[in-house]
């Protein structure tokens, strides 16, 4: 398959150090790159899917995952598998839960899962019937008939600390109880030095795959200030509108593209319908 070059050309970031490229840039030169937002040990997939179209990942992690085992978070966790309504944030969010208590459906509960594959995560848990909107985001969860008529209900949310700000302030304005149970964390980790290195010596295209605003945000706040600028003007693929407006109120000048959803495929086939032809063909 062949990428045409350009498809979203970033200004070269520069080195401030040095004109040659740096010892840490990737070692196999790629057409274009992605870069990869996911936390630490969790680009796998993304690097898959870039690799299928012919591109290079960057690993760019704001944060690793950590889960929480601590006889708080078991309690809020039993209390949140008690109520009649179940939500799910993440695939992450399934496997830490199940790791401290077996899930099991109870007699009249409804599941629900923010995304197909946290909807997947929960039937190989156990879980057999999942709702999970086809927009893959917070508002297309909440758009889902079973969260419509919630007042004075009892909503268990499987989740971590910060992100998806909208979902609960929505489902508490609907009138709905929610217990939250924070079953893993987000731990900070700096930038690693070499995927600093390997953005400084970019020259070729890049893509920044979106799926998280908060990612972005510690992203931002975390590289040097020559990287972040040069970072701005790539072309974005967003998961979805809301965060397709962050990055541009974090300053992304470049195209921004918005996917049907959050995962690999999803992202990377948006570039497919981009308005510039100079755009990636498709994956054959």
């Amino acid at each position: 398959m062949r990428v045409v070059r350009r498809l979203c050309q970033a200004a070269p970031m520069p080195d401030r150090t040095s004109s040659k490229p740096p010892a840490a840039a990737p070692a196999k030169g790629y057409a274009w790159y992605v870069i990869s937002l996911r936390p630490r040990g969790g680009h796998a997939a993304l690097r898959r899917a870039a690799a299928r179209r012919g591109a290079g990942l960057i690993a760019l992690s704001p944060w690793r995952v950590r889960d929480r085992e601590d006889d708080a978070t078991r309690s809020a966790l039993s209390a949140a598998l008690a109520a009649p309504l179940v939500l799910v944030t993440s695939p992450t969010a399934v496997r830490a839960a199940a790791r401290l208590q077996r899930l099991r459906a109870l007699p009249g509960q409804a599941w629900f899962a923010v995304g197909a594959g946290s909807a997947a995560a929960l039937r190989r848990a156990g879980i057999g019937e999942v709702q999970a909107p086809t927009r893959m985001d917070s508002e297309g969860l909440l758009d889902l008939p079973g969260l419509q008529h919630i007042e004075d209900r009892a909503i268990g949310l499987l989740t971590a600390p910060g992100g998806r700000g909208v979902l609960v302030p929505a489902l508490e304005a609907r009138g709905a109880r929610v217990l939250r149970a924070n079953v893993y964390e987000r731990v900070p980790v700096p930038p690693l030095p070499r995927a600093v290195a390997a953005l400084r010596g970019l020259t070729a295209p890049v893509v920044l795959a979106l799926s998280s605003g908060e990612a972005l945000q510690r992203a931002i706040q975390e590289l040097p200030a020559d990287v972040a600028t040069g970072l701005r003007a790539a072309t974005v693929v967003a998961a979805s509108e809301r965060l397709a407006a962050v990055a541009r109120t974090l300053g992304f000048a470049g195209e921004i593209l918005v996917a049907r959803g959050p995962r690999p495929a999803d992202l990377l086939a948006a570039l497919d319908s981009a308005s510039s032809p100079r755009g990636t063909p498709p994956v054959r």
